[in-house]
């Protein structure tokens, strides 16, 4: 048990959510429009929510201790976005509860599919709700950009349009469907695809409305095929059965289909050194409904 501590807190009534979902995302285009002064880029992209992720157990403590009950291999408590997320929303807030964290990972660490970032949404909704710390949908999105680009999507909670580094966020209406996911077995670290030399930073910006995935791209797919052979091998692949790209900076990569019947058919013939899984679309966050 991996444990940070903070200050006691008085007991209260409601002490347990089971089972949170941490959905994974994909982005279903990414383009990069430019790059900030203080070196962050400036993105395009639609995300969309799947009904497959991580799986979050939160019970609260009166110590005011957050304790992760679990271990990740290779993240250390202090770096764990689970762990940093319940510290500073005790920080912002001054609440005195602590609580037990368990995380049951599904989702590849590395995948652009935005494990860390969901699991981190996931703690701020469940605990804003079991400390009653009454934040604002806003205001825990404003938070977790300080932890991560993609953590505001995951508690915007539905598909969106986004821009700037990824928090400036808009509705966007998508038909249900059904998706698979590929993970070739690397990871790819964010940082070094968005600090290549060779990465397209100019992208002409578009406007929602002229958003369809045949005319948009992934941005930083080229460049991680590069450094990743195996993202190019996984991805055409994937391409014999539906059009196939890479999700944010890799290294998974997805495809549309018509059906969970398709989808099952395309997983079953996964070669045995990739792992795939099907999901379909998720109109809503689970924990949507826990922000008042």
């Amino acid at each position: 048990m991996d444990t940070l501590s903070l200050n006691a807190a008085p007991p209260t009534a409601r002490r347990k959510l089971s089972g949170c979902l941490a959905p994974a995302k994909l982005n279903l285009f990414l383009h990069v429009t430019g790059r900030r002064a203080d070196g962050y880029h400036l993105l395009q992209t639609a995300f969309r929510l799947l009904d497959w992720g991580d799986s979050l157990d939160f019970e609260l403590r009166d110590d005011g201790r957050i304790c992760r009950v679990t271990d990740t291999p290779g993240v250390p408590a202090a770096a764990d976005l689970v762990v940093r997320a319940a510290l500073r929303l005790q920080q912002e807030t001054g609440s005195t509860a602590g609580a037990d964290i368990a995380v049951l990972k599904r989702l590849p660490m590395g995948g652009g599919l935005g494990g860390g970032s969901s699991d981190a949404a996931t703690t701020l909704i469940a605990l804003n709700h079991l400390w009653g710390t009454g934040l604002s949908r806003e205001q825990l999105q404003a938070l977790g950009l300080e932890l991560g680009a993609d953590v505001p999507f995951f508690i915007y909670g539905r598909d969106a349009f986004a821009e700037g580094v990824g928090e400036k966020l808009q509705s966007l209406t998508l038909a249900p469907a059904w998706y698979v996911v590929l993970s070739p077995e690397v990871s790819v670290p964010t940082a070094e695809i968005f600090s290549a030399r060779d990465l397209t930073r100019d992208s002409a910006p578009i406007k929602i409305a002229d958003f369809t995935p045949s005319s948009t791209r992934n941005d930083l797919q080229e460049t991680a095929c590069k450094c990743y052979p195996e993202v190019r091998k996984a991805i055409d692949w994937l391409g014999q059965f539906a059009p196939a790209r890479m999700t944010g900076s890799g290294a998974c990569v997805f495809a549309e289909v018509e059906s969970k019947a398709e989808a099952q058919r395309i997983v079953d013939r996964c070669p045995p050194h990739w792992r795939a899984w099907k999901a379909a679309s998720l109109a809503q966050h689970p924990l949507h409904g826990l922000i008042g």
